[in-house]
């Protein structure tokens, strides 16, 4: 590990994000009101951040409407910074993303954050009825990126086109990434990376290499930042964990058999559920998954953080029961990571 990655003796920042989860059995207003509850909690514990994901016709998801869902969770919140991980961009045009969001960092000063991603966070027919048509490429994304932060800027009052409740405001901008193409993109742009290795971990070293490498300070940010996303379930023992983190394993299951479902109640044994060839695919794309007690989770998540060096863990917590779920970020507050 070279000296950009040695981190500090303080505790790392937490964060959480949040997919708005459909549980089997209940209705999509009960996962608005458990993340609001959640959010409540996380802040109450400490939690730096709580970020809301953008995904679009997946019946186990309900984050679809990011925009109004991170004014819904800061409305009921007074601290914790609340923002997007991520909005996509590809969806959208720039132009609307700094109207929504100036709007969102007007009425919630100094707390809230825009996450941007380049995938379009559904199936193609979905992306098409976003955006009418696809004619646009994820290579637009460096081009989106910049014309969002002209309409952010305080610059731009003089323009044809503006934002005009998003000119200046204080909203940190990040870029959001599965690959080394944002980490790259960030760096050359002196944004701060949040890296998605807790559904996609095989480029989080080179990803985060080729960050830090090729960092340009800006007016934004001084020195690399780095945040890496990854699925902690944390119980009063293992056994327990491991119990509660079968409800992960299925939803991720649902994925690779092209199974769209709300997230299912944890199950005694997951191997009835899949094959072996499953079962592996799973667990590679799972591979930054934490389950156990505390005593297990602290040096397993130690050793993440050496050999990363992230500035700050964005965590998931996919549990079907809520109070479970909000026991679990409670666990992990209460490790006080370095």
């Amino acid at each position: 590990m070279d000296n950009s990655t040695v981190r500090s003796s303080q505790n790392i920042p937490l964060s959480v994000l949040d997919l708005v989860p459909v549980l089997s059995g209940r209705g999509i207003s009960d996962s608005f009101k458990s993340s609001l509850q959640l959010a409540q909690h996380a802040e109450r514990l400490g939690y730096k951040r709580y970020w809301l994901a953008e995904h679009h016709n997946m019946p186990g998801i309900a984050s679809s409407a990011t925009p109004v869902l991170i004014g819904y969770i800061a409305q009921g919140t007074s601290s914790i910074r609340v923002g997007s991980g991520g909005v996509m961009l590809p969806n959208h045009a720039p132009l609307i993303v700094a109207e929504q969001f100036g709007t969102l960092a007007s009425l919630y000063p100094g707390r809230i954050d825009l996450g941007l991603g380049r995938a379009p966070g559904t199936d193609q027919l979905t992306a098409m009825a976003l955006r009418r048509h696809l004619s646009g490429s994820v290579e637009d994304f460096p081009q989106n990126v910049q014309e969002l932060r002209t309409y952010l800027s305080a610059q731009n009052s003089s323009a044809k086109v503006r934002a005009v409740q998003a000119e200046g405001v204080d909203l940190p901008v990040w870029l959001l990434g599965s690959s080394t193409y944002s980490a790259q993109l960030a760096a050359l742009l002196g944004l701060p990376f949040a890296f998605a290795s807790h559904f996609a971990p095989a480029m989080l070293h080179a990803s985060l290499n080729l960050y830090r490498s090729n960092f340009r300070p800006s007016n934004d940010l001084s020195a690399p930042y780095v945040m890496a996303g990854i699925n902690v379930i944390a119980a009063d023992s293992d056994e327990e964990a491991r119990y509660l983190a079968s409800s992960l394993y299925l939803s991720f299951l649902n994925v690779i058999k092209g199974s769209a479902l709300p997230m299912q109640p944890p199950v005694k044994n997951l191997d009835d559920y899949c094959s072996p060839s499953e079962r592996y695919a799973v667990e590679q794309m799972l591979s930054y998954t934490f389950i156990g007690s505390p005593e297990t989770l602290r040096g397993k998540l130690q050793n993440f953080l050496q050999q990363t060096g992230v500035d700050e863990l964005m965590v998931v917590s996919s549990i079907y029961e809520p109070s479970a779920r909000m026991y679990s970020y409670q666990l992990l507050a209460e490790l006080e990571l370095r």
